[in-house]
């Protein structure tokens, strides 16, 4: 059984971030995911955590250089910067009892060849698989029309890379909005990558609000999670278009079948 996940920076994005792990918390989510949890201290994290009883079971790498707002991975000559980015995460995650990163290549940079980065991108995911041990690294294809020029637009992409890099630490993070914004028919790319998949993520398309199970396959979609026993998280990363409260009715077919639970 699946289990839905709360990001608190889309789902809660209107309140105060101290405020939204008690609104998680009352609606009835267990686990949350947070893009960036660097504005605090790593402890004031945890503190929010234990203090809601929730689990922290994603974040993302923060974007430490301002001309490179969407990560580092794939940016030749900074791998030093790469570097503190991902210690600065391991941080976190020590404090916070957190199992996975995002780790986010940044943008394709038309001035230096593909091959270039994509080396500096193997070689700085090797030394954080070998650096981090006890993390999942997780990479994820953004679509090309909310994210031009990201370095993967593809679940097909990411597979390659993760083949490449060989290292069992890091996996797909596999979003069900940017697969069919990118135009991908979504069972057939689930059934061609699902072995590299270790997070599920959600929103509707276009505008990213609630999803609506009866467009874009999104229940067939999840009847081919339950199928091939997908029993881990579903992260729900959606701007909702009121309270989250009352958009949450979307999951009921979910829960009802049995494939889900919060």
């Amino acid at each position: 059984m699946m289990q839905l996940v709360a990001n608190l920076s889309t789902l809660y994005d209107d309140l105060p971030v101290q405020a939204r792990f008690a609104a998680a918390r009352q609606d009835g989510f267990q686990a949350v995911e947070i893009l960036r949890p660097y504005d605090q201290t790593p402890e004031w994290y945890a503190g929010q955590l234990q203090e809601n009883d929730l689990e922290l079971v994603l974040i993302n790498t923060p974007s430490i250089s301002p001309d490179h707002p969407v990560g580092l991975a794939a940016q030749p000559g900074l791998e030093s910067e790469f570097r503190r980015a991902m210690e600065q995460a391991a941080e976190v995650c020590r404090a916070c009892g957190c199992p996975a990163v995002h780790v986010m290549a940044g943008r394709r940079d038309t001035h230096v060849p593909h091959d270039r980065q994509l080396q500096v991108l193997l070689e700085n995911l090797r030394w954080a698989a070998q650096q981090f041990p006890d993390l999942r690294l997780q990479l994820e294809a953004l679509n090309s029309k909310d994210m031009p020029d990201y370095f993967y637009s593809q679940p097909g992409q990411v597979a390659q890379v993760l083949e490449q890099a060989g290292q069992p630490a890091l996996r797909m993070q596999f979003d069900f909005y940017h697969v069919i914004k990118e135009g991908l028919a979504l069972v057939d790319s689930l059934e061609q990558h699902m072995r590299w998949v270790s997070h599920i993520q959600v929103a509707g398309s276009p505008e990213r609000h609630e999803p609506d199970l009866r467009r874009d396959t999104l229940m067939a979609g999840f009847e081919f999670l339950d199928t091939h026993g997908y029993t881990a998280l579903v992260g729900l990363e959606y701007y909702p278009r009121a309270r989250v409260a009352d958009g949450l009715a979307w999951v009921q077919p979910l829960l009802d079948s049995g494939w889900a639970r919060f």
